[in-house]
């Protein structure tokens, strides 16, 4: 169960990594990407945030997560300066790939039966 705390930290966290993120992707001139922080966990102690990532074309995804992984301590540093009035320390960063959207379209592909996978 979350706590009070939890909730509006993992709102935050959520809020400052799309902005950080999404600013990295327009400073690079990538274009055709969509990439959004679709849910933020953190732990009850506070030290560890799992991030959940939903990225658009899924083609790109692995790799794309694999740079931002790469990058995460750039990641981090940026955060706790956007937030050094808000966190005294900024939780380590655990970045995962979002599939619910392909797993929802699979489900969706087997029921219209355009998947059948009983052939």
């Amino acid at each position: 169960m979350e706590t009070q705390r939890q909730k509006k930290i993992n709102a935050l966290l959520q809020q400052e990594i799309t902005a950080l993120l999404q600013g990295a992707i327009r400073a690079q001139g990538v274009k055709n990407l969509v990439l959004s922080v679709s849910k933020v966990s953190i732990t009850a102690d506070l030290s560890v945030a799992k991030v959940y990532l939903s990225i658009f074309p899924h083609e790109k995804a692995k790799e794309i997560l694999e740079g931002i992984r790469t990058n995460k301590n750039v990641l981090k540093h940026d955060l706790a300066q956007h937030l050094r009035n808000d966190l005294r320390k900024v939780p380590n960063l655990l970045f995962f790939l979002d599939d619910s959207l392909e797993y929802i379209d699979a489900i969706e592909n087997s029921l219209t039966r355009k998947n059948d996978p009983l052939k």
